[in-house]
């Protein structure tokens, strides 16, 4: 097991802090049936970034934690684990489609696919879902606004990963 520097635990801990303030305050909430259906904005960001920077069981840790963190600070309805799952598969999957690649930052094209897999899984199947299953809210209901809001922001998030990845190796890496 790889041990975990503080230099890392402390930016673990501020993309978990990023990912509560963009997924619960920064974001444009949409309920359908009283319930929050969809979120606009750029929470899974750090946990995508967790997951390229440091592996998909950071990745997963941050999602997760953003999420039980951010519910108990600004809970949205009831407490579902369904949901903290979905947020750890954001940051654990790109992080696993991406192990072939041997660059130390892959290219636009590599992370629009990993980042495309893996937000297609989380958003795009499992949030619809989990909302039909518990809150009987149906799927094409909650499909269309998640394929046209993950269109939006698989490419958002591409090429803000790509840019921080550049930045953060020049200062984080170099100085470590």
């Amino acid at each position: 097991m790889k041990k975990i520097h503080a230099r890392e635990l402390v930016f673990l801990a501020l993309l978990i802090s990023l990912n509560i303030v963009l997924s619960r305050i920064a974001s444009i909430k949409i309920a359908i049936g009283g319930i929050e259906s969809i979120r606009i904005g750029f929470g899974a960001l750090p946990v995508i970034l967790a997951g390229i920077m440091f592996g998909p069981t950071a990745g997963g840790i941050v999602g997760a934690v953003g999420d039980i963190i951010g519910y108990y600070i600004n809970p949205l309805g009831p407490y579902m684990p369904h949901f903290t799952m979905t947020a750890a598969l954001t940051g654990i999957i790109p992080p696993l489609i991406l192990k072939p690649v041997k660059a130390p930052i892959p290219s636009l094209w590599q992370l629009l696919i990993a980042i495309g897999v893996g937000q297609f899984i989380s958003s795009v199947i499992l949030v619809p879902y989990f909302l039909q299953l518990l809150f009987k809210i149906p799927i094409v209901t909650t499909l269309p606004p998640k394929v046209v809001g993950e269109v939006i922001n698989v490419p958002i998030y591409a090429l803000f990963t790509q840019i921080l990845l550049k930045r953060i190796n020049m200062v984080y890496f170099k100085a470590h």
